[in-house]
């Protein structure tokens, strides 16, 4: 591991914070994981080994709701007691006097984050089974949650859910989008006319991923990530969107590129969908709008990534990686329209 500090994290400044929370022993040094787009992440080593993970917002101009540091930090520790298993919170610091910009530290977890074939390929099939099973299981423990018993009754307005999400990422996609992709505006218009009636609201996690979760060997999920989207809302949003993101089971479309779940032993959408519905109680029969929306939210977001790759916010990056989130978002939206169709019996493009 290179001893080079990358950018975004001041480690005098760091190292005297985290002492004051934790018993460390310095040097500490600071390796950037790969793979998350939005807040930057961090692992911290120090003389004795991997002890932390640092998240912060993106450097540069950012969409402040997006990246709210003691938002996420507060989710984290809220659901500590409860049976979702989280990363324990260290500390947080939510002004730029420690590190230039918020942050908060939580304690390493031990797992494996599987985002492709090749990540999936250290469980085995029966592992991976359990993990589909369980990952839809903890989904059901976050939705059974009692946001005002955990402290989060106040995270963000209970009713109406889904327009709220819908003119939120419409206006992100307004300032950040780079072209013109009608069936971004198209789907927008289609949701908006056709919400279903939203049931009790729950803690809605808003981006929940094989690839948001830490797996164990067998396949249980050892803690959940990314908590930075999360609010009171719709639970069948977090449904849909694991959809969009594991692959339908007609069309085989991935929201990630080269996706884990298609390797041996994943369960089908359609399984998680049916364990979900006898997890939760909760009518699943109109899942097809919540994938729908799940697709275009997924497009609008990465909109917003590809914008910061272009202006540098991401940090330095000559791999090209922007030029492809630029063609996922054209097929995400190409994948929200055709959902839509679907919905509507239409079958037109």
């Amino acid at each position: 591991m290179s001893d080079e500090v990358p950018q975004g994290v001041d480690p005098q400044q760091i190292t005297a914070w985290l002492s004051e929370r934790a018993d460390v022993h310095p040097p500490l040094r600071f390796e950037r994981i790969a793979g998350g787009q939005s807040n930057l992440t961090y692992r911290v080593f120090d003389t004795t080994g991997l002890r932390w993970v640092l998240r912060r917002p993106p450097l540069g101009q950012v969409l402040a709701t997006a990246h709210d540091m003691g938002r996420e930090s507060r989710i984290i520790e809220a659901l500590a007691p409860t049976d979702v298993p989280v990363a324990p919170l260290v500390g947080a610091s939510l002004d730029d006097s420690v590190n230039g910009a918020p942050f908060y530290v939580m304690e390493f977890v031990e797992g494996h984050v599987v985002r492709g074939e090749a990540e999936a390929a250290v469980l085995s099939p029966q592992a991976r089974a359990h993990a589909g099973e369980q990952l839809i299981d903890v989904m059901a423990r976050i939705h059974a949650v009692d946001p005002d018993a955990v402290g989060l009754g106040d995270l963000g307005r209970r009713e109406g859910y889904i327009p709220r999400q819908l003119k939120r990422w419409y206006g992100q996609w307004e300032k950040s989008k780079s072209r013109e992709i009608p069936h971004v505006d198209q789907v927008h218009d289609a949701l908006l006319a056709s919400v279903p009636e939203q049931g009790p609201a729950t803690i809605v996690h808003g981006d929940y991923r094989l690839d948001n979760c830490l797996l164990t060997d067998d396949g249980d999920v050892a803690a959940v990530l990314d908590w930075e989207i999360c609010t009171l809302g719709d639970p069948l949003a977090d449904l849909g969107l694991l959809v969009v993101y594991w692959g339908e089971d007609e069309s085989g479309f991935t929201a990630l590129p080269g996706g884990a779940t298609r390797a041996e032993g994943f369960p089908p959408a359609s399984a998680l969908v049916a364990r979900y519905a006898e997890a939760s109680g909760r009518d699943v029969s109109q899942v097809d709008f919540y994938v729908a929306f799940g697709y275009w939210k997924l497009a609008c977001i990465l909109e917003g990534v590809y914008s910061r790759y272009r202006g540098g916010a991401m940090g330095a990056s000559d791999d090209g990686a922007w030029e492809l989130f630029a063609k996922q978002v054209e097929m995400l939206a190409d994948a929200a329209a055709a959902t839509v169709d679907r919905m509507s019996g239409s079958g037109s493009g």
